[in-house]
């Protein structure tokens, strides 16, 4: 088992949390034994589907006395038997719905077992993407680190805080809010000024510093997440706080292909002495050409970071510490019309990690503390359903899920819609003789 996390402190403490909240789940049963005769066997190994449900009334109340018979559950449409269930209610877990114990050997008799029907479920790992978050905005970083500590973090949570940059923050799990206080003194913003993004070198798909850096962040989310995809019947929180991701920012004044006459153009001198020479902006146009799919390349990997929350049945909450965005900065003098796209192809980015994992992006606001007791609610009051599919077919990697309260007079319901399998294992090469 892969327990390496990129920038996560040691592997021991993922191990130990993932051991430990693995421990609650009844031992598989040992396979029968070979019969004399030797015949063939076929098995299919049906991975199980966990998701967390959240049910409201018409007052955004949650319901808290929803019984397996109340749920229904289909996948692409053919409905699907709940095989496990278990409820959060003001954040203490009760397990619904358990799977059966093992039957005893005859002629033994042994003591029932002592099942835990109330523990801790809440679990947040903090994501600080220091090389995406600006110098000058630290103290709002560090102040809504505060707040979180404050609204977010309750006793019994176990939370663990890592970073993408040189702020070296990597708390392994812990319970100890402690941490939480000394991580906030280290947060430091190193994220790229407008200026210095368009004096970067760029590479066939834009700047290269940004791919990088970018690279660097979901790298780090992915590994963990595949940590927490071992640990079930909780409902994992991803708080990802950031200023968002952008393959081509600031094109036409990186490429010199803006107004000459603007007083927002930093590459003013390069443009006019590219039109002395007789070339205009034509120079820089196969350039502009090879960057036309930086989009589709930033999509792609945001789309790898989402599946990979919705296989590990983590949800992904956004959050932009810039607040309110009004105009940039004005010793940057970066054109409006520049900033402004920048800004939205940023918190666009935030916004599909949030809504494609079932969270919510904070973006373009200040008043954080309504998000936090809004992610705190939803981190206390849940139901997380399981299932095994009954399409054993896995070349349809991508599954549609539906989940139903037909005996409730529409409930409002918070799911994921759906999910992905995920790829097959590549095939070892074998060594030549």
């Amino acid at each position: 088992m892969n327990l390496k996390v990129r920038g996560f402190g040691s592997a021991v403490a993922w191990a130990g949390l993932v051991a430990g909240l693995s421990a609650q789940a009844p031992a598989p049963a040992k396979p029968p034994a070979p019969n004399q005769q030797d015949v063939p066997t076929f098995r299919v190994q049906i991975d199980a589907v966990t998701m967390d449900v959240i049910a409201r009334d018409d007052q955004g109340r949650f319901i808290a006395d929803l019984k397996k018979e109340d749920f229904e559950i289909y996948e692409d449409g053919v409905k699907q038997e709940i095989a496990s269930m278990t409820m959060s209610h003001g954040g203490r877990v009760t397990n619904v719905l358990e799977a059966p114990p093992l039957p005893a050997p005859e002629g033994v008799i042994l003591p029932p077992i002592r099942r835990l029907n109330a523990t801790s479920g809440r679990i947040f790992l903090f994501f600080v993407d220091d090389m995406h978050l600006q110098f000058q905005a630290t103290p709002r970083v560090r102040d809504l680190f505060q707040r979180i500590s404050k609204t977010l973090l309750h006793d019994g949570d176990m939370f663990g805080i890592v970073s993408s940059g040189p702020s070296s923050i990597a708390i392994d799990m812990s319970y100890d809010k402690r941490r939480m206080d000394d991580a906030i003194k280290k947060m430091t913003g190193a994220a790229l000024k407008p200026s210095e993004i368009i004096e970067v070198a760029s590479g066939p798909g834009g700047p290269s510093e940004l791919r990088y850096r970018a690279h660097t962040a979901f790298a780090t989310m992915t590994d963990a997440l595949n940590n927490l995809e071992k640990v079930h019947d909780r409902r994992k929180a991803l708080v990802w706080v950031s200023e968002g991701y952008d393959f081509n920012p600031f094109q036409n004044a990186r490429l010199g292909l803006g107004d000459p006459n603007s007083p927002f153009l930093q590459n003013r001198t390069e443009q006019m002495r590219n039109q002395d020479a007789g070339r205009a902006d034509s120079i820089n146009d196969p350039q502009r050409q090879s960057e036309t799919f930086s989009d589709a390349d930033l999509a792609s990997e945001l789309g790898e970071i989402t599946r990979a929350a919705n296989r590990a049945n983590a949800t992904i909450y956004t959050i932009d510490p810039r607040g309110l965005v009004a105009g940039g900065d004005i010793a940057e003098e970066v054109d409006p019309r520049e900033w402004a796209e920048y800004v939205r192809k940023s918190q666009d980015t935030l916004r599909v990690l949030a809504e494609e994992t079932g969270g919510i992006a904070v973006v373009n606001q200040n008043d954080f503390d309504k998000a936090l007791k809004r992610i705190d609610a939803e981190s206390s009051d849940y139901y997380v359903l399981g299932y095994y599919s009954s399409n054993p077919d896995p070349t349809v990697r991508r599954r549609k899920i539906e989940v139903r309260v037909p005996k409730q007079r529409s409930p409002n319901l918070t799911y994921r819609t759906e999910y992905v399998l995920k790829p097959p294992p590549k095939p070892v090469p074998t060594a030549r003789p």
